[in-house]
């Protein structure tokens, strides 16, 4: 096992290594440090907003509009029961509501409150700027074929099977 290898071994799954060169990063090395740098962030602008990362997730999907319980549960990756759990919480807060689906008795939606939309309009704007932080050293065009391969990447999973629904 060569000394890349044995440094994210040790460091164990997601997490992001010291000393791993530009040279010898491979992209799964590369995305999975990426991705533990925008989980810290996500996590940080989250409790500055007094959230957890779990409930200003729900409330950036609920920014695109009402959903479904059952597309929810999916998009999270939960039972419904576990997302029931989660809604208890964000309805005790005032930031979203449980309602009927008009024609089918059996169905709920959930949409955001005003005090809801406030808050994911609020969090979604910080976690945006502090993100793009990550990118504000890149050129323009380096920006760009960033922007447009993670765009790629994106699309791709959405249409195969790794895709979730959000």
């Amino acid at each position: 096992m060569d000394e890349t290898a044995q440094a994210m071994v040790a460091a164990g799954p997601g997490c992001v290594t010291d000393g791993v060169h530009d040279a010898e990063m491979d992209v799964a090395t590369g995305l999975v440090q990426l991705t533990g740098l925008v989980q810290g962030i996500y996590t940080r602008v989250s409790e500055r907003h007094d959230l957890t990362p779990v409930q200003a997730r729900l409330l950036c999907v609920l920014l695109g509009g009402p959903r479904g319980m059952a597309e929810l549960a999916r998009c999270f990756g939960v039972e419904k029961a576990a997302l029931t759990g989660l809604m208890n919480r964000a309805e005790r807060r005032g930031l979203a509501q449980r309602s009927s689906v008009p024609g089918d008795r059996r169905a709920v939606q959930v949409t955001l409150t005003d005090a809801g939309r406030q808050a994911a309009i609020a969090f979604h704007a910080e976690v945006s700027a502090e993100l793009g932080h990550l990118t504000s050293q890149l050129t323009p065009h380096d920006r760009e074929l960033f922007r447009g391969m993670t765009a790629e990447i994106i699309a791709r999973c959405r249409t195969s099977s790794l895709s979730d629904t959000c």
